[in-house]
Formats: structure tokens, C-alpha cells, sequence
């Protein structure tokens, strides 16, 4: 029977502009802040540490304001009131951030501290604005849609914003600002204000998971059935250490050790969600067809290798003058963006099937907290490792994530693997 109840695409993709400015402005940000920060402070794992403030914040503040918009009601409706303070609060404070930093240090920290809370007041509304205005039917291409635009936001801001960074720096903030504050005014006019599929926030925000999974989910995985679940989570939280931690420092690699401009640098990183975006799909249906975990195994095997041929790039262009520098990092990128494909896009999947059923959202919340967990660490581990042995450090520590986790990977998914085998014999004998 067919809902009675509008349904608008066209909302959709104006509810998929707030992600994508979301996205286009996070990407920029964990791509140029550290080298921002660089101006004041030599030190990469305190750049890291800031870096990793904006995860803190999130994981901290967006279930209170998620629970918050579920319950208030306004004029404006609950989700509204959220997005008019955060939107354009943090569209402006964006676009001064360069003007921050070339001001004073406190000056600079201060813009970005507010620049975070504005971003984590409306990040959970925005989302839920999604749920709230398609029936259940219709969630999974209406995500889809969403997806699609934030990955189009990752490749404008790495590879559209970069240039306007070589050119000037405060004109990608500028442009970024103004996309979130004409993404705010196509929400605010576009969305109900009495949206008719409302429905509380909660299953729909990793970070919300997360918060909510801590303590419950470190008392269960204490138990011996859910050993090898573990280790698969351990895994994740490993390999999101290295992916971070690259993410968020490969421009500071590139600028300062390999003397790239630092819009040529963004633009480099680009290749690896460029491909990433390309092979989501193509990496989903191998998935699907010869398991999840080898996938996922096949993908953490091959980034150390990538990773790890990185700091010998310039060794070659020694020997082969004629190579360019630029463009087989790019080439090395765009390869190491295809091993990310068969590994994150198959990681969710592979621990909501861990619980059956009745347990996904409770291994969803485990999922997102342990890879959340990695997110708020790792800038500042592997800036560390950068200020004691070098900025190739950055690639030998990622590299030691993932192949660490591979092994955690393999021996979880045997474990889970054997236990289901067991249970399935016991029941056939107890039948």
C-alpha cells in the first residue's frame, strides 16, 4: 500500500546540498588547516591534536543536539532552529579562518574552536532532515543521493578549491562559506517545517552510536563468543588510524617535505578520493560476490605497499630524471584510493551482519565507535612519529596500521567464521 504522504526528490537533492557543503568544507578543512597551523606551530603532532578536536567535539555534543531537535517544537519546526544558528554561524566564521591566521596565533584557535561548535550544532539536524521527509521505502536511493553529493563536495573542495588556493588563500574559505550559507537558504526554504515522516535522529548519526555504545559494547565484547568480533573491530580502529592520520597530514608531507605548493599538495590528494568515488560501486558488488572480508583483507595488504613506496618516489626521480614527481604521486594516490574502496566500502556491512537481525544497530554503534575512536587519535600519533623520525614517518606508521590489521582482520573473521560453523552444528544436534 502506497504512503498517502508527499515525497519529493527534488528535497532530496536540496537536502543532499547541506551534505554537500558539509563535505566540501571538512575535506578542505582536514586538508589545509594543518599547514594553517603550520605557520605558528612547527610541532606536527599538536597540529595533529587539533585536528583531531573536531571528532572530540562530535562525539561529545551531536547525541545531546541530536536528541535535543527530536524533542523541541517551534515555529520553524525541530530541526530548523539548529540549522539556522549552525549554518551560517559557521559559513562565516569559515571565511574568516585565513583572516585569523593572519592575525595572530589565539586569534586563529579561536575561530576555529567556534568554527567546530557551529559545525556540530547543525550536522545532526541536517542529516535527519533526510529521514524525516522520505518513507522507509524510499531511505536507501535517498542516501544514496546524499552520498553522491558528499562525495562531489571531496572532489571540488581537493581538486576546485586547491587551485583557488594557489592563487589566494582566503579564496576557497570564501567560496566554501558561500556554498554552506546558499546550501542554508535552499533548506530553509525548501524543507517542511512539519516534515511527514519525522522520526527521532538516533539511527541515523554514526556519532550517536558511538556515544551511546561505549560502555555497553566494551562490557559484551568481554565475553568469549564475541572474541572474534573483537578482533574485527580492533582491525577497523587500526586501519582508521593510518587512513586518518594520511588524510589529515599528507599536505604538511608534501609541503614541507617534498617542497609541493600547497595547492598542488591538496590537489594530489584529491586522486585518492577521486578513485575512491569511481570504484565504491565496483568494490561493493566484489563484495558482494566473493565476500566481504577477503575484500576487505585484499585491500589492507595492498595500502602498505602503497604506502610504503611513497617515500622512495623522490629516490626515483633521482635515477629517472624524466619521471615527474607530481604526477606518479597522483598515479600512486589514485591506486591506493582503490584499495581504500575495497576495504571501507565493505566494513560497515561486514559488522551490522555480526549480530544478525536483532543486534545491527548495536554492532553499528560499535562500528562507529571504534573507527570514530581512531579518528580522534590518530592525527596526533602519527604527527608524532613525523616530529621524531621524519616527515616519511607519516607512511611507515600508516602502513603498520593496516598491515597490523590485516592480521587482526583474518584471525577475527576465522573466529566469527568457526563460532557460526558451532552453533549451527549444535542446533542441528539439539533438533
Amino acid at each position: 500500500m502506497k504512503s498517502s504522504n508527499p515525497f519529493s526528490y527534488s528535497k532530496i537533492f536540496v537536502i543532499g546540498s547541506g551534505f554537500f557543503a558539509l563535505t566540501l568544507i571538512w575535506t578542505f578543512y582536514n586538508a589545509y588547516m594543518p599547514l594553517i597551523l603550520g605557520d605558528y606551530i612547527e610541532s606536527r603532532a599538536i597540529r595533529g591534536a587539533i585536528m583531531g578536536l573536531d571528532n572530540l567535539l562530535a562525539v561529545l555534543l551531536i547525541p545531546i543536539i541530536g536528541a535535543w531537535s527530536d524533542k523541541v517544537d517551534t515555529k520553524l519546526g525541530n530541526r530548523l532552529p539548529f540549522i539556522v544558528i549552525g549554518m551560517p554561524l559557521a559559513a562565516i566564521l569559515f571565511i574568516l579562518i585565513p583572516f585569523g591566521a593572519a592575525t595572530a596565533l589565539w586569534v586563529l584557535l579561536v575561530v576555529d574552536i567556534i568554527f567546530l561548535f557551529a559545525m556540530t550544532i547543525y550536522r545532526a539536524p541536517v542529516i535527519a532532515l533526510m529521514p524525516d521527509h522520505t518513507p522507509k521505502e524510499k531511505r536507501s536511493m535517498a542516501n544514496g543521493i546524499i552520498n553522491f553529493m558528499g562525495g562531489i563536495g571531496a572532489i571540488v573542495a581537493l581538486f576546485g578549491l586547491s587551485t583557488l588556493y594557489g592563487i589566494d588563500r582566503s579564496y576557497p574559505f570564501i567560496v566554501a562559506g558561500l556554498l554552506l550559507m546558499l546550501a542554508f537558504l535552499l533548506l530553509y526554504y525548501t524543507v517542511d517545517r512539519k516534515p511527514p515522516y519525522f522520526e527521532k535522529v538516533e539511527n541515523e548519526l554514526e556519532e550517536v552510536h558511538a556515544s551511546r555504545s561505549f560502555f555497553k559494547g566494551l562490557a559484551v565484547l568481554k565475553k568469549p563468543e564475541f572474541r572474534g568480533h573483537l578482533l574485527i573491530l580492533i582491525a577497523i580502529f587500526l586501519y582508521f588510524i593510518g587512513f586518518t592520520g594520511v588524510e589529515a597530514l599528507f599536505t604538511v608531507y608534501a609541503v614541507e617535505h617534498l617542497g609541493f605548493e600547497e595547492s598542488a599538495a591538496g590537489l594530489t590528494l584529491g586522486f585518492f578520493s577521486l578513485s575512491f568515488v569511481i570504484f565504491a560501486i565496483p568494490a561493493g558488488l566484489l563484495g558482494s560476490k566473493l565476500g566481504k572480508a577477503p575484500m576487505m583483507l585484499l585491500g589492507l595488504i595492498t595500502i602498505p605497499f602503497i604506502f610504503l613506496s611513497i617515500p622512495f618516489l623522490p629516490l626515483l626521480e633521482n635515477i629517472f630524471p624524466t619521471i615527474n614527481l607530481v604526477l606518479t604521486l597522483q598515479l600512486v594516490l589514485f591506486i591506493g584510493g582503490i584499495a581504500w574502496a575495497l576495504i571501507n566500502v565493505q566494513a560497515y556491512p561486514l559488522v551490522a551482519d555480526l549480530g544478525g537481525k536483532n543486534k545491527i544497530g548495536f554492532f553499528t554503534g560499535l562500528y562507529y565507535l571504534f573507527s570514530m575512536s581512531s579518528a580522534i587519535v590518530a592525527p596526533a600519533m602519527l604527527g608524532l612519529l613525523m616530529d621524531l623520525f621524519t616527515h616519511p614517518a607519516l607512511f611507515y606508521g600508516a602502513s603498520a596500521s593496516f598491515f597490523i590489521a590485516y592480521f587482526f582482520l583474518r584471525a577475527g573473521s576465522k573466529k566469527v567464521a568457526a563460532n557460526a560453523i558451532d552453533v549451527n552444528t549444535n542446533s542441528t544436534i539439539h533438533n
